[in-house]
């Protein structure tokens, strides 16, 4: 029986594709990329904004053309989607046999075997709950870097985010079960742990009462095999001076930082539910800079939030003219149902929000290739992913950068190179937002 998995949306629900997978693989289950070929289609969803939400859709409809046209027996639909949407999903799509939940992965094999049983399968339990692991994950990202979700669901509850209502509360994963989780990754060969949760710098209260981020970085960074740590989701109010001086003392942890700022104007950070503000967020910006002169910080911005006017925007880009972020991204706020936001006055139209964010990007852009230009000359580590096609040149990245969502740097040399290998690069061009080097030494073996 061969199976189709398509995972659409986010990281963290990347790991929720890859652990069911590896419950598939366990239970006898084979695995193809042919959709002609795969006699179930399982489709894991997401529904944070409209895009992500129509591409679901989309690609649920996509599939359920298989069963016409291909081998398909049954199509399942997981995650948020499936959460969100349960009864409209399996009224108006009629051709879904199974549907499963954000809190209901490792019942993807039952729902499977009911499914070809001719049941309509359904899991749906209670998203509050955080359920033990018990590893066996299929990692899909090439096997050299892998995402280790150390929390589930969030508590902040901003205005525009559904987030809470389909993955639930804050929910730690202990310490230990992320230690061994960690061990079998590095053990299969990952390199690179790049932690996610909806908020990674909360980790731990919830569970021991105080965040525990600092120690589980030490815990990890001890496990043989794992070079690189890299955090993403960092809330700018969360980071305290102890993890300021973890990610400084300790070699395994990449000087990169995901903050999810959304905005700098305070009126619109107190209507978006954020809780922090513009002079807050400059002086933790300042103090990590500080304490780590070579850090990367990457940040989030949403532009045409309800209410914002051009003097806010304004703010925003003077924001980010002061701050010079080595790494940005933009999006046009998204009206999502059932969330404060989506009633409040003063929406601001679809043209006006997309326009904020070209002039964001614009100015973003400059100030990305001055970063990169001021990196020429400099000798970096890096990750080498894979091989540029009929070049004699590999694609990698450096430690600013987090896979999916930043740059690369395309390093030319002759010599045979493997993904995975780690060499020091000497960066002798820049582009918008990647950059271009050679081995500094190309008889020095690779790591």
């Amino acid at each position: 029986m061969k199976i189709l998995f398509v995972s659409l949306g986010c990281d963290k629900n990347l790991v929720d594709s890859e652990v069911m997978l590896g419950l598939l693989s366990r239970a006898g289950y084979e695995f193809t990329d042919d959709e002609t070929e795969a006699e179930v289609i399982v489709v894991n969803t997401c529904c944070f904004i409209g895009d992500a939400k129509e591409e679901s859709i989309n690609t649920i409809l996509e599939m359920a053309a298989q069963k016409e046209t291909g081998k398909c027996k049954v199509l399942i639909v997981s995650g948020c989607l499936a959460q969100r949407y349960k009864d409209e999903v399996l009224k108006e799509i009629p051709e879904v046999d199974g549907i499963l939940g954000t809190a209901s992965c490792d019942k993807i094999v039952e729902v499977v075997e009911e499914t070809l049983k001719g049941k309509k399968g359904q899991e749906f339990e209670n998203i509050d709950l955080l359920k033990a692991r018990d590893g066996g994950r299929i990692v899909t990202t090439g096997g050299h870097y892998a995402y280790l979700k150390i929390a589930e669901g969030c508590d902040k509850h901003c205005t525009y985010c559904v987030i809470p209502s389909v993955r639930g509360k804050y929910r730690s994963v202990p310490m230990e079960e992320l230690v061994k989780e960690a061990r079998e990754l590095a053990e299969g060969g990952v390199r690179e742990l790049i932690l996610v949760a909806q908020e990674t710098t909360l980790y731990g209260m919830d569970l021991y009462g105080e965040k525990r981020l600092p120690a589980l970085l030490k815990e990890l960074a001890e496990i043989p095999g794992i070079h690189w740590i890299r955090m993403l989701y960092c809330y700018p109010e969360e980071i305290t001076d102890e993890l300021i001086e973890t990610i400084k003392t300790e070699e395994k942890v990449c000087h990169y930082m995901d903050i999810p700022i959304q905005h700098a104007s305070d009126r619109i950070l107190r209507r978006m539910g954020r809780r922090t503000n513009r002079e807050e967020i400059t002086g933790r910006i300042r103090r990590l800079r500080e304490e780590i002169p070579d850090i990367a910080i990457r940040t989030t911005m949403i532009t045409g939030f309800p209410g914002e006017t051009e003097e806010d925007l304004e703010e925003l880009l003077d924001f980010v003219d002061e701050m010079e972020f080595e790494r940005l991204g933009v999006f046009p706020y998204s009206r999502e149902e059932d969330t404060p936001a989506a009633v409040m006055e003063d929406q601001v139209p679809e043209e006006i929000k997309a326009e904020r964010r070209s002039q964001v990007m614009e100015l973003q852009q400059d100030i990305s290739l001055e970063h990169g230009e001021d990196m020429v000359g400099r000798e970096l580590e890096v990750f080498i992913e894979g091989r540029v096609v009929d070049e004699n040149a590999y694609v990698g990245r450096t430690y600013m950068d987090a896979p999916g969502v930043d740059g690369y740097i395309f390093v030319n040399t002759d010599l045979e190179l493997m993904s995975g290998m780690f060499v020091r690069v000497r960066v002798t061009g820049a582009l918008e937002y990647d950059l271009i080097g050679e081995l500094c030494d190309e008889n020095e073996s690779a790591q």
